[in-house]
């Protein structure tokens, strides 16, 4: 079977269109990336398709974000997919924006980045009243935290029973101190839950920048599989995030060593036909 894959976390900014200001303390990533420098960077194993995640920190700005992308799609027609910002907390003008983007044909899903939120945070009624009102709009729900705080979302997944979720970079545990417990127990209480897919991505940036080994992401990446399984998992590659740490072609092929000992059409399911499921391309 020929190798295909789909990316489904790709990040698009150009602080001359929209602010970034998170990017003000990452200047090595800093500067436009656009589907062009995507393009020049995979060149040798491009993906089949594209999910764009959302990087804009002012939430105001959602629509303004998707508007851009949806002009990007345009000339860059593996764009198949958009997860959209949202404020989840905001009560009626939460559901007001969730309107706006269910009627957006690129839009497959949405992302609060819990990572910058309160422990507690994603467990408050406000919150969970609008992640529930996306599974209702058919709307996914990309979950990206710090390990500590995986508790609060398995919590958040047992109130939405009726929302698809994606947790993001494996909930980011302590590669770089590498500390695994308690990762791994709460990793699988989430698991638990049949509405959750695994997203094997952005782990190189929560390893040593400069000195990871495939050996520092084995443990984890052993027990992603064996939790979740090849059927509730895709891969994504978090560019250009994942440029602090590694280059896209890098990425890609330590994930596929990590998965190699995996049947062929499991690796496929990862890498390519979950993606189109989970996110509805």
């Amino acid at each position: 079977m020929a190798f295909r894959y789909i990316d489904t976390h790709v990040h698009f900014w150009d602080r001359d269109r929209l602010p970034y200001t998170w990017l003000d303390d990452l200047p090595a990533i800093a500067p436009p990336h656009t589907p062009a420098t995507y393009q020049a960077e995979t060149a040798v194993t491009p993906p089949e398709k594209i999910v764009f995640l959302q990087c804009i920190s002012d939430l105001a700005r959602a629509l303004d974000e998707v508007a851009w992308v949806e002009e990007l799609a345009q000339a860059e027609p593996r764009i198949a997919g958009i997860v959209a910002s949202c404020a989840m907390d905001a009560g009626d003008a939460t559901l007001a924006l969730l309107d706006a983007l269910a009627a957006r044909p690129l839009v497959k899903g949405v992302r609060h980045n819990v990572q910058d939120e309160a422990r507690g945070f994603a467990t408050r009624d406000t919150f969970v009243a609008g992640v529930q009102a996306c599974g209702e709009r058919g709307l996914s729900f990309d979950l990206c935290c710090y390990h500590p705080q995986l508790p609060d979302l398995t919590e958040l997944v047992t109130r939405c029973p009726g929302t698809a979720f994606i947790l993001d970079h494996l909930g980011k545990p302590g590669i770089r101190a590498g500390v695994i417990d308690p990762w791994r127990a709460e990793l699988a209480a989430l698991a638990a839950r049949p509405n959750v897919t695994a997203k094997l991505s952005g782990i190189i940036t929560e390893a040593d920048f400069a000195r990871w080994t495939i050996d520092d992401l084995r443990p984890y990446v052993e027990h992603y599989v064996a939790t979740f399984g090849p059927d509730r998992m895709v891969w994504g590659s978090d560019w250009p995030v994942a440029k602090l740490a590694g280059t896209h072609a890098g990425w890609l092929a330590t994930a596929r060593e990590l998965l190699a000992g995996l049947p062929a059409d499991a690796q496929d399911a990862i890498f390519y036909r979950n993606a189109l499921r989970v996110y509805r391309l």
